[in-house]
């Protein structure tokens, strides 16, 4: 036991990590119903991903509408991981930052979540809560 006299853990840490814990746990109670309500019900039964609308914006915005978008999915990725320890709904936060970021092979990562029967039962709880039509089952 006198090793845990020796960690650097003092009570500002604790203190901050309390506080990061509530902070991730009250935006994935906002955040996260929000997101799963705005994805279209057939969004994981295509093979391919449905086409970005983005793509009419003039290009800086575009780039920086990518750019936040992408920022914000690292952040969810981030608080996700973060939440499987701390309260918080850490599985859908990463599903929710995955389905934000763009990178290769995403669209099928997506589908092998969603094709997981607690995120995809899940995602059609708060659905139905919101009274939205629920997913498609991949």
């Amino acid at each position: 036991m006198n090793w845990l006299n020796n960690l650097p853990i003092t009570t500002q840490w604790l203190t901050g990590l309390a506080v990061i814990s509530a902070i991730t746990f009250i935006a994935s109670i906002i955040f996260i119903p929000w997101l799963v309500t705005r994805l279209p019900n057939d969004y994981f039964i295509d093979k391919k991903r449905h086409p970005s609308k983005l793509h009419t914006l003039h290009p800086s915005v575009y780039f920086l509408i990518r750019l936040l978008k992408n920022s914000l999915g690292v952040i969810l990725i981030l608080a996700g991981i973060i939440m499987l320890v701390l309260p918080g709904q850490g599985i859908l936060s990463i599903l929710v930052g995955i389905g934000l970021t763009d990178f290769p092979g995403k669209f099928r990562l997506e589908r092998w979540f969603a094709k997981q029967s607690a995120v995809f039962n899940a995602m059609n709880w708060i659905r139905r809560k919101a009274k939205i039509e629920p997913l498609i089952d991949p």
